[in-house]
């Protein structure tokens, strides 16, 4: 008899003092509109499948007023709240949607608290357990945005500060201005240019969110480190996807893949990665 997925097998990671979530998480931007634009399609199956991601034990979920824009946050209130008392979740501001597939960047600090306000509107919370800079503005000294993020904290609207798409550089730069509990970063087999930030967090006992952790889509491309992955999941008899995700969950113990779609079987498909376990050699293989 085939066994229900669990994210719980994934083993658990702390965000703050006080946050402990499963170490599988799931990312809440595709189930918006083509170009991450609009409503979906099918509405009734995207509540589905945020209410079936939480029955497997997802207890992280990662979203931003800039997916839909607005939709996404909205769908998560509809399908959950009240939500479950273990159920983090994590948003972020600073992009802003002129139509699909656009994202540009607004740091401004009336900007971000406008963003954060909505995004409590939206959610149906008082208080947003972890809110993220969406990305760094070079437009806005990245001490002003952060320094509005510190502000809207210490109002009671923000329990802990995160960051997103930065350097190793601009990480140890917010880390001057107030503690980071997140990075979000690009990661996957193929694109490790956030090797130094990962070092970075695991130094500090910070979480690393990657996105596109499945390479959005890319992990079928005919690369040396994807004929690799293909080998590692013909072994295990696991999609190639499970297997990306799984590489990830062995790569550090500071890794919180979010990995989103806005199937019900591809979820359950993910979360079955959490009890994936790679043996040495395919680390070394794959790494």
């Amino acid at each position: 008899m085939k066994s229900t997925p669990d994210a719980a097998a994934a083993g658990q990671i702390k965000l703050g003092a006080d946050l402990t979530v499963n170490r599988l998480g799931y990312g809440a931007m595709r189930i918006t509109g083509p170009g991450i634009w609009g409503e979906p399609a099918d509405i009734p199956t995207a509540i589905r499948v945020l209410q079936r991601a939480v029955q497997l034990g997802v207890t992280f979920i990662d979203t931003a007023d800039a997916y839909g824009p607005e939709v996404s946050e909205n769908l998560i209130a509809r399908a959950l709240y009240p939500y479950p008392a273990d159920l983090v979740i994590a948003t972020k501001g600073g992009l802003v949607r002129p139509g699909p597939d656009i994202w540009n960047r607004n740091a401004h600090p009336q900007h971000l608290r406008e963003a954060c306000e909505g995004s409590l509107r939206r959610l149906r919370r008082d208080r947003i357990d972890v809110y993220q800079l969406h990305s760094p503005d070079p437009a806005v000294p990245l001490a002003e945005s952060i320094g509005e993020l510190v502000k809207l904290q210490s109002e009671g609207k923000i329990r802990y500060i995160g960051i997103s798409n930065v350097s190793l550089e601009e990480l140890k730069q917010a880390e001057r201005l107030t503690p980071m509990v997140s990075v979000q970063n690009r990661y996957n087999l193929e694109d490790r240019r956030s090797d130094d930030v990962i070092t970075h967090c695991e130094d500090k006992a910070m979480a690393f969110i990657p996105w596109a952790p499945l390479g959005s889509g890319r992990h079928a491309t005919d690369s040396g480190s994807m004929r690799a992955l293909a080998r590692v999941a013909d072994r295990h008899k696991v999609t190639i996807g499970q297997a990306a995700i799984a590489w990830l969950l062995h790569r550090s113990k500071v890794m919180l893949p979010i990995p989103g779609t806005a199937s019900i079987q591809h979820l359950e498909e993910n979360i079955a990665a959490a009890a994936i376990r790679l043996t040495p050699e395919d680390m070394r293989e794959l790494n």
